[in-house]
């Protein structure tokens, strides 16, 4: 085998597994990870189950290879964040309810004892409260407009995120989710305006 041969393998197995996370991201924001399987996930890129356990040797890993897939979307490496750049943020990610669904079906049923991504999820929203703070910070000082510490503020901002994601996507027509945060960042005296 030549290592051309080698690097076009290697290339090919990288794809199929890209495939194979889209695919399993669309079937838990179908399903929910507890009713996905992996039978439907291998039917959908057209494997058999023995074919996706090659890529796959797990639920748990496929699982652990879709938040971290997630987490490529979202990242932006070596940059703080921004307080007034996060309404961009929820307006990104009001462009792709899938990922948002699956990313808030997987994060209500991670709460159960036992559930394989409640690991990730606890040490995600440590890191996203620490950069939360940081930002908030770097914004207000060590006090936002109404007295509160970044510390305290922080998994405020977060929860509003989050619970803005949930009711947008239990009634999208009700709630806009973009204009909703910016609303909120009024509050703490931004000038925001809609960027889309």
């Amino acid at each position: 085998m030549t290592y051309r041969d080698a690097m076009n393998g290697r290339v090919r197995r990288e794809d199929r597994r890209g495939e194979i996370v889209r695919a399993a991201l669309e079937v838990i924001a179908e399903r929910g990870y507890r009713g996905a399987s992996m039978a439907a996930v291998a039917e959908r890129v057209g494997l058999t189950q023995q074919g996706l356990l090659h890529h796959f040797p797990t639920k748990e890993a496929l699982l652990v290879a879709v938040l971290e897939e997630r987490d490529q979307w979202d990242a932006v490496p070596d940059t703080p964040w921004r307080v007034d750049l996060l309404a961009a943020l929820v307006e990104y990610n009001a462009t792709r309810p899938g990922i948002v669904q699956t990313f808030s079906a997987l994060l209500g049923e991670s709460v159960t004892e036992g559930h394989p991504a409640r690991g990730y999820f606890t040490e995600r929203y440590t890191r996203v409260r620490q950069t939360m703070t940081a930002a908030l910070r770097a914004a207000y000082g060590d006090r936002l407009p109404g007295g509160l510490t970044p510390e305290r503020a922080a998994p405020l901002m977060v929860a509003v995120m989050d619970g803005l994601q949930y009711q947008w996507l239990l009634d999208p027509e009700a709630v806009d989710m973009p204009a909703a945060f910016r609303d909120l960042l009024r509050l703490l005296g931004e000038d925001v305006t809609a960027t889309g």
